[in-house]
């Protein structure tokens, strides 16, 4: 059976799960869920990074150990994705001892080659993003992602990685279309600008941070964040022996505000230990709520629960899909979801199924001669290039739209029961909705299981609307 291994980042556990956590879960869920639908063996693998500076200060702040603080935050991150009917197969937590040893391991292979050496850091860091910035990243000396406070200069003897060593080779891999593995277009251009521009090595420790896996090779030292969280992907595939012939990972879906770390430094590491390199990277944009940053202060966040209390499971996760932010950010709120919602879901399909259950209501309809697996084809190619706004569309257009539209062509509630225009117009309309649960179930898998079940070889009634107007 083809194997295909796909990974959210591990999120950063100095707060709760929000819209952009959940735009990179449900989305690779969804392209978890198609690749399973296809016949192949997933392996959906997401969790939490508990390890670093930032981790310590807010468990300092609650008055926890940085352990209990991690504790008490992790299970938010599982719980808000059973809740969006997240298909993952194992929650990774960077606490984890069987997670530590690997890292250890690996990390010595890097030392082992030749690929680390003692040196000082002087310059700036954020807090915020758990990294040490260059000054062409600052505006007014601070990181523009995170509060001025957040951004320190420091001065402290580490051990740092030769990534400069490793650079030729990343663009190499990069340039060739063959090897390339960073997606979209602009991410891969983006990067390699950076590459050409010239790439210091950079700190692979923390000397004053106590939260963290000690190196192995300097106990007085921790391993930066960044290095321990890049190996939660590759550690897994190690402490769990079923999962150990899943590495290299097929896809690791990111936000761009991880693009460096995972398309150069996780790459370099990789080398330097000589271990497969992934095959692919997609790094989406940044949702804006109403034109604007989400932030805490601006109180503009929407959690997961917000979106499943308003709009219900699935309609979240079509929701958060439609509006997917692939190559460039996308501008949400909660105003438009309730329109699209309205749109597409109450008025559109959730209207077709009723009608169609009612008109139809103890009809015996055959599946039609083509079956939905051989239309795939489009489908299956804008999932795999995450451009799932089109590929909602296609399904919409094909088979939902067309549907009503024959309906409102052929009026059936205007003909007898037994009339054949009628029951051709109905078995039109219930063949499409079969094809269109069968395209539409990774991304609302609850709904179109219904739909199959009322739309099976007798139609039966709907009991409710899939779809309630808001």
């Amino acid at each position: 059976m083809k194997k295909f291994f796909i990974t959210t980042p591990i999120y950063y556990i100095n707060d709760v799960p929000h819209i952009g956590h959940t735009c990179t879960t449900v989305t690779a869920d969804i392209v978890g869920r198609w690749h399973r639908q296809l016949g192949e063996e997933v392996f959906f693998l997401t969790g939490t990074d508990e390890h670093g500076q930032k981790v310590a200060e807010v468990a300092e702040k609650e008055g926890l150990s940085p352990k209990d603080y991690c504790d008490k935050i992790a299970p938010r991150f599982e719980e808000a994705w059973k809740s969006l009917d997240i298909s993952f197969d194992f929650f990774i937590r960077t606490t984890d001892p069987r997670h530590e040893k690997v890292v250890a391991e690996v990390l010595q292979k890097i030392f082992n080659s030749g690929d680390v050496y003692k040196g000082k850091y002087e310059g700036y860091y954020c807090v915020g993003c758990e990294k040490f910035v260059t000054e062409s990243e600052l505006v007014d000396k601070h990181c523009p992602l995170h509060p001025p406070e957040q951004t320190e200069f420091k001065s402290e003897e580490n051990w740092f990685f030769k990534l400069s060593k490793y650079v030729p080779e990343i663009i190499k891999l990069v340039e060739d279309d063959k090897t390339n593995y960073i997606l979209p277009a602009g991410k891969r251009a983006e990067v390699l600008a950076k590459l050409k521009a010239g790439v210091n090595d950079v700190s692979l420790s923390r000397e004053k941070v106590s939260w963290g896996i000690p190196l192995p090779w300097d106990k007085s030292q921790t391993v930066y964040v960044w290095f321990d969280a890049l190996l939660n992907y590759y550690s897994v595939t190690q402490f769990i022996e079923s999962k150990s012939d899943f590495w290299p990972a097929n896809l690791h879906l990111l936000g761009k505000e991880i693009l460096w770390f995972h398309t150069v430094i996780w790459q370099a590491m990789l080398l330097s230990a000589d271990l497969p390199l992934p095959l692919k990277t997609f790094t989406h944009s940044f949702y804006m709520i109403d034109g604007q940053k989400m932030s805490k202060s601006l109180g503009n966040v929407i959690s997961p629960q917000q979106l499943i209390d308003l709009f219900g499971v699935d309609g979240s996760r079509y929701l958060i899909a439609r509006s997917f932010p692939g190559e460039n950010d996308g501008d949400v709120g909660m105003e438009r979801f309730k329109e699209k919602y309205n749109a597409d879901l109450a008025n559109n399909l959730g209207n077709l199924v009723s009608r169609v259950c009612k008109l139809g209501e103890g009809l015996r309809i055959q599946n039609p001669s083509k079956s939905p697996f051989e239309e795939r084809e489009t489908f299956s190619k804008l999932i795999d290039e995450l451009k799932l706004g089109e590929a909602m569309g296609w399904v919409f257009e094909k088979f939902i739209d067309k549907s009503n539209n024959r309906l409102n062509e052929v009026a059936p509630w205007k003909l007898e029961a037994t009339d054949p225009k009628r029951i051709e117009v109905l078995t039109e309309c219930v063949n499409n909705l079969r094809h269109a649960a069968f395209f539409l179930k990774p991304i609302m898998p609850e709904t179109c299981r219904l739909v199959e079940k009322v739309l099976g070889e007798e139609i039966k009634p709907l009991e409710k609307p899939l779809f309630p107007r808001i």
